[in-house]
């Protein structure tokens, strides 16, 4: 959601910066990232699982990822960043009375020490809700590695779908991620801010972003299927029921989405966050009970080799958003897309509504139990 300038030589550097480093002719091409094929009724449409962060070298889509975006009618994804509707209520000032309450003591302390590491300039998200200010910093952590929210895939793949003049469309609106941050209650958000912090304190944060990253570069659906076990992120009863909220509970809005529009005749490229590809309440075994063949195209590590490309401009500042992205039937707060400059990105917010992510929307509790498909799941 956020990006800072390096503010002093102690700080990561810029996303711009790592950009420039890349020189002018960059090499890129290569795959990344969980791809499926899904077809009924005559129709493809595709699912990408993508992260919220990224490196600068991943600026542009491999070419099994570019072929099917071209192919598609529409880009669907989690959120559009860029539209006003969507920025209004991601930059919405908390009650400062909530904020009172919740950022006081050592708590404030605390969060002050992470945002003067992180390089973050005092006050700069002093007014928004706890939770996301958190989630803002979870975006952040990983820049150290060379991983930054601006290269996230969800805002790369927006990039490639406006330069084509290729319709965005929202799968959910930004009201309802708010929500599934913040919880049911002030003492449960306050809950998940301390743990935030005790994951930005420890460095863990930084390590799970990190071999997420690497994890998805390598399209390793199996270990992504066993994050649970290696994340070290659902220990506790909360922790539990926020990665429900982020992946369980809104996995099944997600493909409603998906199939409308692929019923109402449009091929659908779906770039949502990976942790909602995985497990019975992934997206690829919901299309499939819906009556959809799911075909893996990219789920495991395959070496391809990279290609030179011709020399990239620096990307556009986020916030401000450009008017583009509708929401799709049933949703609020979208807008239709008119075309708009090119760019999660960090679910985790985002930085993590990163999820994406504060946590990484990145953490998945997968249920033990599935409906039988209806449809075909190819191997």
């Amino acid at each position: 959601m956020f990006a800072f300038a390096a503010q002093a030589a102690d700080c990561p550097p810029s996303a711009i910066a790592s950009l420039a480093k890349l020189g002018p002719g960059v090499r890129n091409g290569v795959d990344r990232g969980l791809l499926w094929r899904i077809e009924r009724d005559g129709r493809t449409s595709w699912l990408y699982g993508t992260i919220h962060i990224g490196r600068a070298e991943w600026v542009r889509p491999g070419p099994t990822v570019q072929k099917a975006l071209a192919q598609s009618d529409t880009l669907a994804l989690e959120i559009d960043a860029r539209d006003e509707a969507t920025a209004r209520v991601m930059g919405q000032p908390a009650d400062p009375a909530l904020l009172s309450r919740m950022l006081s003591g050592e708590r404030a302390r605390r969060l002050d020490r992470q945002n003067a590491d992180a390089c973050v300039p005092p006050g700069a998200t002093a007014k928004l809700q706890p939770i996301l200010q958190v989630s803002a910093l979870a975006g952040l952590v990983a820049r150290a590695d060379g991983l930054y929210p601006e290269f996230g895939v969800d805002e790369t793949m927006a990039v490639s779908a406006r330069n084509a003049n290729k319709p965005i469309v929202a799968l959910e609106n930004a009201a309802d991620q708010v929500k599934a941050l913040t919880g049911d209650s002030e003492a449960e958000e306050a809950e998940q801010v301390d743990a935030a912090l005790d994951e930005l304190e420890s460095g863990k944060l930084r390590g799970q972003m990190k071999e997420l990253a690497d994890v998805w570069a390598r399209s390793d659906a199996d270990r992504l299927t066993r994050y649970a076990d290696w994340c070290d992120c659902l220990r506790t009863p909360a922790e539990q029921r926020l990665m429900k909220r982020l992946l369980d509970d809104r996995n099944p809005g997600l493909a409603d989405g998906i199939e409308r529009m692929h019923a109402s005749g449009k091929g659908v490229f779906a770039a949502v966050g990976a942790l909602h590809m995985i497990g019975p309440q992934g997206l690829p075994a919901l299309m499939a009970t819906r009556g959809f063949t799911v075909t893996p195209v990219l789920t495991s590590a395959q070496a391809q080799t990279a290609v030179p490309m011709p020399a990239l401009s620096a990307p556009e500042p986020a916030p401000r958003a450009a008017r583009g992205g509708k929401a799709v039937k049933g949703q609020k707060g979208q807008k239709a897309q008119k075309g708009a400059p090119a760019a999660k990105g960090a679910k985790s917010s985002k930085a993590a509504p990163a999820a994406k992510g504060a946590k990484a929307p990145a953490k998945a509790a997968p249920r033990a139990t599935a409906a039988a498909p209806k449809g075909k799941v190819r191997r």
